[in-house]
């Protein structure tokens, strides 16, 4: 599974990555986070606010900080 973390790394996208980090740890998924801080990437993803939460290629959360629920159920899906 690949789970891309979009955004610059402003405060909301570095708890985002925290979140789904832990949250991997915790379903124990095999995971491999990847952060993505360009922006033209980010338009080639479909992401067009941040933070946004992308699994295998789909966006999951955009503009906003997901729970830690939320990213559970998606790893679970």
């Amino acid at each position: 599974m690949k789970i891309q973390i979009c955004g610059p790394g402003c405060a909301n996208c570095t708890k985002a990555e925290k979140i789904v980090s832990e949250a991997v740890a915790e379903v124990g998924a095999d995971a491999q986070i990847e952060k993505v801080t360009d922006f033209q990437e980010m338009a080639r993803l479909g992401v067009l606010s941040t933070p946004a939460v992308v699994i295998d290629g789909k966006i999951k959360c955009v503009g906003r900080v997901p729970s830690k629920d939320q990213v559970k159920s998606w790893l679970q899906g």
